[in-house]
C-alpha cells in the first residue's frame, strides 16, 4: 500500500466560519472533528449519525472526507502519528497552544485503493475494538480503586472493622475527652460514635506538635543535589507516599538550622498537604535522611506517645477526617488553603496503642494491593496508546492487509477526484446549512500525521 508523489487539493468539508469571521460549523454524520485549542487540543472525534446536523465549536476543524474516501478511513488516519507528526511543528503559543485549520487541512494522508481503505477499516475495528474494550476494563477497575481503599480507611479508623467493637450504646463515651472545649471550626458533639475504648481526642492533644512549613528564596533552593531535603507538595502522592524521585529540592544546613528551624521535620512525622487542589494528601516521612524540610504548604504531625505514626497517618487518609478539614477550606485566587489552626483542633479517633498496632498491620497488606494495582495503570494505559499506534502505524504502510491486484488503483481514484475539483474551479463544494442543534464534542484518542510509504497502489492526498 503505497504510491507515487501525486497530490490533490483540499477534501471536500463542511462551509466553515471559524477563525476570522466564523459563527458556526455543521456538522454532518461521517465527519471527523479535530480540536484546534486547548484545552482538548488534538482531540478527535468521529460525528455519528445521532449528530448529523449539530453544531461544531469553532475550536474544532471539520474534516469531512470526498465521497469516494472511507470516512471511517479518514478518522482513523487522523488518528495516527502520520498525521500528529506534521501538526506538531505547526502547533503555535506555549500558554494558549493551537494550530490552524488550515494546517489540519494541509497535512497529506496516505491513500490506498477504496476497497483496500474498506478493509483497512474492517480491520482496524476489530484491533481497536478489542484494544479499547480491555483499556476501559483497566480504567473501570482504576475508578473502583479510589472508593474502595476510602471505604477501607474509613471503616479502619472508625472502628468498623475492629474486633474490639463490643458496645455502641454508649454514644457520648468516645466524646468525653472533648468536652468543655470548643471550635469555630468542628462541630465535637456531633462526631460519630467509636467502639469501646476508643476516644475522640484533638488532633494538638495526641502530637507533640504540628507546625506547617516555611519556603525560603529561590536561590537558597537547589535543584537534584544537596545537603537536606526539601519537601514540596507534589513529593507526596495520592497513595500516601514520599516520592522524592520527583523534582527533588534540597536546602543547605545554615538555611535548614536556621531560616528554616521550625519547618524540620524526621523520619515517622506525618505530612498534609494545607494548600491545594487537591487538599489532604498525606504520608509518612521515610528514614532515607535523618531530617528533612517542607514548604510552607504541608503541615507535619508528630505523633505523641497514645498515638503510633502510622495509625496518625491512616486517620488523615480516612475520608469522614480529611472531609471534616477539607471543608474548612477558603479559596483564594484559585486555591483552597485550610489554616495551621484548624488542624490543631482537628477531632482525631484513637483507639489503644495495641489496637492500633494490629489495624495498621492488617490494613498494610490491603492497601499494599491496592497501591500495587493503582501503580500498574498508567503503564498499563501507555503499553495499550503505543499499541495502538503500531496497529494504526501497520494498517497505513500496508502491512494489516493484503493488497488486491484487482483493485482499482488509487492513482484511478484520485484522477476522478481531480477531475471533479477541475469541473468546478478548485472550489470546493458547499453544503446546505440545516438547522443547528447542540454543541458537538470531541472525546477521543491523540492524532497523529504524516507522509505515506511507496508502492504502486496507494497515493498521497493532502487534506
Amino acid at each position: 500500500m503505497s504510491g507515487s508523489d501525486q497530490q490533490i487539493t483540499s477534501a471536500d468539508w463542511v462551509e466553515s466560519k471559524s477563525a476570522p469571521g466564523r459563527a458556526r460549523q455543521i456538522v454532518q454524520a461521517g465527519d471527523t472533528v479535530y480540536s484546534t485549542v486547548r484545552p482538548y487540543l488534538r482531540k478527535i472525534a468521529y460525528v455519528p449519525e445521532q449528530l448529523d446536523g449539530h453544531i461544531a465549536s469553532t475550536g474544532f476543524a471539520v474534516i469531512r472526507p470526498h465521497v469516494e474516501i472511507n470516512s471511517r478511513y479518514l478518522f482513523y488516519v487522523v488518528q495516527s502519528a502520520l498525521f500528529e507528526k506534521q501538526l506538531l511543528p505547526k502547533q503555535r503559543g506555549v500558554s494558549y497552544p493551537a494550530v490552524r485549520d488550515a494546517d489540519v487541512f494541509e497535512t497529506h494522508i496516505p491513500i490506498p485503493p477504496a476497497a483496500e481503505q474498506q478493509r483497512i477499516v474492517e480491520a482496524l475495528d476489530d484491533h481497536l475494538s478489542r484494544l479499547n474494550a480491555a483499556t476501559e476494563a483497566v480504567t473501570r477497575a482504576q475508578r473502583r480503586i479510589r472508593p474502595f481503599v476510602g471505604a477501607l480507611l474509613d471503616r479502619i479508623a472508625l472502628g468498623a472493622s475492629s474486633a474490639t467493637h463490643l458496645d455502641r450504646d454508649a454514644d457520648s463515651a468516645s466524646q468525653r475527652l472533648l468536652i468543655g472545649l470548643s471550635s469555630k471550626r468542628f462541630d465535637y458533639a456531633s462526631l460519630p460514635p467509636l467502639p469501646e475504648g476508643w476516644l475522640w481526642r484533638r488532633s494538638s492533644d495526641v502530637c507533640e506538635f504540628i507546625n506547617s512549613g516555611s519556603t525560603p528564596k529561590a536561590h537558597l533552593m537547589h535543584a537534584g543535589s544537596g545537603d537536606v531535603p526539601f519537601l514540596k507538595v507534589y513529593n507526596i502522592t495520592q497513595d500516601g507516599q514520599v516520592d522524592f524521585t520527583n523534582k527533588p529540592t534540597y536546602v543547605d544546613h545554615e538555611t535548614h538550622e536556621n531560616q528554616l528551624k521550625r519547618s524540620r521535620v524526621r523520619p515517622g512525622d506525618v505530612l498534609t498537604n494545607i494548600v491545594g487542589p487537591p487538599l489532604g494528601k498525606t504520608a509518612v516521612v521515610p528514614d532515607q535522611h535523618p531530617e528533612w524540610n517542607i514548604n510552607q504548604a504541608i503541615v507535619a504531625f508528630r505523633a505523641g506517645p497514645e498515638v503510633l505514626p502510622e495509625w496518625l497517618a491512616l486517620v488523615l487518609r480516612s475520608p469522614v477526617v480529611l472531609g471534616m478539614l477539607r471543608k474548612t477550606a477558603k479559596a483564594t485566587a484559585g486555591q483552597f488553603n485550610i489554616a495551621l489552626s484548624t488542624c490543631r483542633e482537628l477531632p482525631l479517633p484513637i483507639p489503644p496503642i495495641d489496637v492500633q498496632l494490629d489495624l495498621v498491620v492488617q490494613s498494610a497488606g490491603l492497601l499494599e494491593f491496592s497501591e500495587r494495582f493503582a501503580a500498574q495503570v498508567t503503564p498499563i494505559s501507555l503499553r495499550a496508546k503505543n499499541l495502538r499506534q503500531a496497529v494504526l502505524r501497520r494498517a497505513f504502510e500496508g502491512g494489516l492487509v493484503p493488497q488486491a491486484l484487482t483493485d482499482e488503483p488509487a492513482s484511478v481514484l484520485l484522477e476522478r477526484i481531480r477531475g471533479e475539483r477541475k469541473a468546478q474551479n478548485g472550489k470546493t463544494k458547499r453544503t446546505t446549512r440545516r438547522p443547528g442543534k447542540t454543541v458537538a464534542t470531541a472525546d477521543a484518542a491523540p492524532p497523529a500525521a504524516t507522509a505515506a510509504p511507496t508502492t504502486a497502489i496507494q497515493q498521497e492526498l493532502p487534506l
